[in-house]
C-alpha cells in the first residue's frame, strides 16, 4: 500500500531536531511519496538537499507563495523563472491568493499568481494552488487561464461543494488532508458526492495535524490518518483510497 502526501513542508524549520526520523517515519507507514512546495528561495537549497538524501521519495515544486509576495516579489518571480529553465520539477507552486493575512496586496498576487501560470504552461507543468478567503480571487484568475494547458491541484481544499466543482471544473484535484477531520472542517459533509478520481491526499505538515493531533505538529506520516478518514467517508478500503489517490497524484505530476 503507497501513499502519496502531495504537498509537505519537509523544509520547516519545525523540523529542524528530527526531520529524518519525521521522514523515516512516513516511509515506514507506506507514505513513500512525498510532493514538497516551495514558499521563496530561501528555501530552495534545503529542498535541494532533501532531494539528494532521498531521490526516490521526494519531488520538488517551484514556486512563489502569495502570502510571500512583498516588495521584492519581481524578483523572486525571476527566481522561479530561472530555476525552472534550469532543471525539471513536479509542478509550479504553491501559488495563488491569500487575503486572511494581507489584503493590501492583492493586485501584486494576482499579478504573480497569472504569470506562475503562464510558466507552469510554458514547461507543461502542473500548478498546485493556494487559497484561502479568495475562491472569487482565485476563480477569477483560472477563469482567464482556462484551457486543456491549466491543471493541478487546489492545496488544502476548505469550500463547498459548488465551489469544488468549479475547482474541478478547471482541470484541478482536490487536496484533501488534515480539515476533512475536524468537525467543524465542513468539507466531510459534501465529499462523498465528489468522484474519488477528482482527490488527491496531502498534509500541508507542520500544518493543519488531523484528529486526533488536531493543534499539534503534523508530520507526513499523518497522511495515513486523512485516507482512514475518507475511508469512512466514501466507504471503500484504506487500501483503495490510497491506490485511487496515489494514481489521481500520477496523473497530475506525471511521477
Amino acid at each position: 500500500m503507497i501513499f502519496t502526501d502531495t504537498h509537505t513542508h519537509l523544509y520547516s524549520e519545525e523540523f529542524d531536531a528530527d526531520r529524518d526520523l519525521m521522514i523515516n517515519c512516513a516511509l515506514q507507514a507506506g507514505v513513500k511519496r512525498l510532493f514538497v512546495p516551495s514558499i521563496d528561495s530561501s528555501y530552495a537549497q534545503k529542498m535541494y538537499e532533501l532531494e539528494k538524501q532521498y531521490p526516490e521519495n521526494i519531488f520538488l515544486m517551484m514556486g512563489l507563495h502569495p502570502t510571500y509576495v512583498k516588495d521584492n516579489y519581481k524578483e523572486e518571480l525571476l527566481f522561479v523563472e530561472n530555476q525552472l529553465a534550469k532543471r525539471k520539477f513536479a509542478a509550479v507552486g504553491e501559488i495563488g491568493i491569500d487575503l486572511y493575512w494581507d489584503k493590501t496586496r492583492l493586485k501584486e498576487q494576482q499579478e504573480a499568481f497569472k504569470y506562475q501560470i503562464q510558466l507552469a504552461k510554458k514547461y507543461s507543468l502542473p500548478i498546485n494552488i493556494h487559497c484561502r478567503d479568495a475562491f472569487d480571487e482565485v476563480f477569477e484568475v483560472l477563469e482567464s487561464e482556462k484551457g486543456d494547458s491549466l491543471y493541478g491541484i487546489f492545496h488544502c481544499f476548505t469550500g463547498d461543494f459548488e465551489q469544488a466543482k468549479r475547482a474541478i471544473s478547471y482541470n484541478m484535484k482536490l487536496g484533501i488532508g488534515g480539515v476533512v477531520t475536524f468537525k467543524n472542517g465542513k468539507i466531510d459533509q459534501f465529499l462523498s458526492k465528489v468522484g474519488l478520481e477528482h482527490i488527491v491526499l496531502e498534509t500541508d505538515s507542520p500544518y493543519l495535524a488531523p484528529v486526533p493531533y488536531r493543534g499539534k505538529r503534523n508530520e507526513s506520516s499523518y497522511t495515513v490518518l486523512v485516507a482512514e478518514k475518507l475511508a469512512q467517508i466514501y466507504n471503500v478500503s484504506v487500501e483503495e483510497i490510497a491506490a485511487i489517490t496515489t494514481a489521481n497524484s500520477k496523473q497530475v505530476f506525471g511521477i
